[in-house]
């Protein structure tokens, strides 16, 4: 065992402890009134990449949550490698359905519970102590590294666009390492080489001036949550095929090669079913659940609001109804287009006795897919091989990291996915965790990493 392994091993206590006290932070990009948290862990990553050995650790500040950059450029005529991570997590609700509160971490049976602890501040920590470990053993570095990590990825990145863009300089490296990321399960690994795009929308039905007396004006004044049920099951069939006009237009075929891929990705749709406890699996027709999830767009009512929600019985016809859409975007779609389509779409069959607004949010991530041969794809494909003793399957994800298509358009450079989170760690839900086992695997791996791409 080299001695930055042994460093390691040795620390593994403090490290947890270290985690703990990251995960303590209620990072939640998401509401205003936690932007202090935010910033207040982003100067704990600072803090500690600096601890680790790492120079010119600072947070600096964009028109949203702040970022932060350290790096090591000691390692003349070796290639320079851009570590990322975010430190923002989701929100907590519903928080009474956590068995422990969510910033109060919580260590059992090899895992550490808390909110953000897989998605994605474990994983984020991992690669800092594996520098550190190979600083204090070595003095040194195999490659010139340097580290970029963020605060607003849970809210899809809306301003780390523009940072890039003003700061190609500091950030240009050869290769990208991504911390947001994970494995197949505990002996399988993964490669990810793709993830779908996102774009989001609200619609906001208006009928008359004021909630009414269901009695007196049922059938006389259209009910904005029946107009707003309408518009919205208009969108799809039966089938599961969205039915908006020019959706799939962009839509890239999927190639007999790449169904043959995916196909060879164990999933178990009867273990998913039990899982989740739902009686049956609802997808596009003919495609596969993995096809569905990875390469195929959706469209999705994420919220629905109006009228009354109390308890018991009140007779309203109600003034205003809302609803909330997010669209999952795959290669060679454009958010801003499907937003035009979607909206059209809204407009064209809006019944009469309604007025309907839409608003088209900001917050955008472009569809991403990497070479499967890019170095950094090579490098963890090899090492991974190496780890778990077998071939990683390729995959995709049917989520979006944005910051992935903004480092290739601003950076000119790939991210290779090197996370070790799994998929059952309840990321974005309650009791949220991180497998012990998991952060020792990824503090290693990066060590390795780094010195393989030394080499």
């Amino acid at each position: 065992m080299s001695a930055w392994e042994t460093y390691l091993d040795t620390h593994q206590s403090r490290f947890l402890d270290e985690l703990v006290e990251f995960l303590r932070i209620p990072s939640i990009s998401a509401i205003p009134a936690h932007a202090p948290d935010v910033q207040r862990a982003a100067e704990w990553v600072a803090a500690r990449a600096a601890r680790a050995g790492l120079e010119h650790a600072q947070v600096l500040p964009t028109d949203g949550h702040p970022v932060v950059y350290a790096d090591w450029l000691h390692a003349p005529g070796r290639p320079t490698v851009l570590i990322y991570g975010h430190f923002d997590v989701q929100p907590v609700d519903p928080v009474e359905l956590w068995t422990h509160p969510p910033f109060e971490p919580h260590v059992s049976a090899g895992r550490v519970y808390a909110r953000g602890a897989s998605d994605d501040k474990g994983n984020m920590l991992a690669p800092l102590l594996a520098i550190e470990a190979l600083l204090r053993t070595s003095g040194a570095l195999p490659v010139n590294v340097k580290v970029f990590f963020e605060g607003q990825e849970e809210i899809g990145s809306p301003q780390i666009g523009p940072f890039l863009a003003a700061h190609r300089d500091l950030l240009a490296c050869d290769i990208i390492l991504n911390a947001d990321g994970g494995q197949h399960s505990e002996t399988e690994p993964a490669l990810l080489v793709g993830l779908r795009g996102l774009c989001a929308l609200q619609i906001d039905v208006t009928g008359p001036k004021m909630d009414l007396h269901s009695g007196l004006y049922g059938g006389v004044v259209m009910n904005p949550i029946h107009a707003l049920v309408m518009i919205l099951n208009s969108m799809r069939g039966a089938d599961g095929v969205i039915t908006v006009e020019g959706f799939y237009d962009a839509v890239r075929p999927l190639s007999a090669e790449e169904r043959q891929r995916i196909a060879a990705v164990p999933y178990d749709v009867e273990a998913l079913k039990a899982e989740l406890a739902i009686p049956a699996t609802f997808g596009e027709a003919g495609y596969s659940p993995l096809e569905a999830s990875w390469v195929r767009p959706t469209l999705e009512v994420n919220g629905i609001w109006g009228g009354f929600q109390g308890e018991g019985v009140k007779t309203v016809l109600p003034s205003q109804a809302h609803a909330k859409i997010t669209c999952r975007l795959v290669p060679d779609q454009d958010p801003a287009t499907i937003l035009r389509l979607v909206q059209a779409h809204v407009e064209r069959h809006t019944p009469p006795g309604v007025t309907v607004g839409v608003t088209l949010f900001e917050s955008v991530a472009h569809p991403y897919l990497a070479p499967e041969d890019d170095s950094g794809n090579r490098a963890a494909r090899a090492l991974l091989t190496e780890l778990y003793g077998r071939e990683p399957y390729l995959v995709r994800s049917g989520g979006s990291i944005p910051v992935c298509t903004l480092f290739r358009e601003h950076l000119g450079v790939y991210a290779t996915s090197f996370g070790f989170g799994l998929s059952d760690e309840r990321q974005h839900a309650p009791d949220e965790f991180f497998r012990l086992a998991s952060f020792r695997m990824g503090q290693r791996a990066y060590g390795l990493m780094l010195e393989r791409l030394g080499a």
